[in-house]
């Protein structure tokens, strides 16, 4: 059964303004792709849309045969509490609960594998320490622990290597590779287009509607890159959603 993401002439709104509209295409099994394109270009609500957290306006996304607990989600940094008080650990054990459920217990199992998790970034020491008292490539290191820990089939990253240093984000690239060369499907958005150019096979240009999709040297070329800029600079926030999308 496939376990490819199509994306079927997929719109997405917020108050009836489109914030996506009319994506369509193939997200392969086990492929590393990036989601790139100026700011406010739908990219996050793209990734939001995958992970079922808000409805189209229009077309379809197809999942095959992954279910809600195939999915891990890292949001952006900037929308997390991290006066929340919990430790490291506990917020790795987060990750096991669309496992385990709301009433199941981790047990001993679930707490080796969040401990392997955090020595897999980096983080062996830092079990009990408050998420308050990370700095943000820290907290980036025990986010993607979580998602080591969900053992998801397709990852859904949100600008993960914002204002990090280079060799954390050397680090998680690292992880990000071996997701790919384990099968499973990564999504990430982000803006560091050298980045994307040496390390991503795969990208999507997106300018709320899609520039281009494909292999990444097809994709961020000069041409795409005015396209995208002539779009960004023609947006109004105040667009009526398409008629074609209401229809749908």
């Amino acid at each position: 059964m496939s376990t490819d993401i199509s994306c079927r002439n997929v719109t997405v709104a917020y108050d009836r303004h489109p914030a996506v509209h009319h994506l369509s295409g193939c997200f392969s099994a086990g492929s590393l792709t990036a989601v790139v394109g100026p700011n406010g270009a739908g990219k996050s609500t793209l990734l939001k849309a995958m992970a079922g957290m808000l409805p189209l306006a229009g077309g379809s996304i197809e999942r095959g045969v992954l279910k809600q607990r195939d999915i891990a989600y890292l949001p952006q940094q900037a929308s997390l509490d991290r006066a929340f008080p919990i430790s490291v650990l506990e917020l790795v054990l987060l990750g096991q609960w669309q496992h385990v459920g709301p009433f199941g217990g981790i047990g001993r199992r679930g707490i080796a594998a969040a401990r392997e998790a955090l020595g897999a970034v980096g983080l062996e020491d830092f079990e009990q320490r408050p998420l308050a008292t990370l700095s943000g490539g820290q907290l980036q290191r025990a986010l993607f622990a979580r998602v080591l820990v969900q053992d998801a089939r397709l990852i859904l990253l949100d600008e993960p290597f914002n204002a990090l240093d280079a060799r954390t984000v050397s680090d998680l690239v690292a992880l990000l590779h071996r997701w790919h060369g384990e099968a499973r499907t990564v999504v990430a958005v982000l803006h560091d287009f050298d980045l994307v150019q040496n390390r991503f096979p795969e990208a999507l240009y997106l300018a709320r509607a899609p520039i281009a999709w494909g292999r990444t040297a097809d994709v961020l070329t000069p041409q795409n890159q005015l396209r995208a800029r002539q779009m960004a600079e023609s947006w109004s926030d105040q667009a009526a959603i398409c008629a074609t999308d209401t229809a749908a």
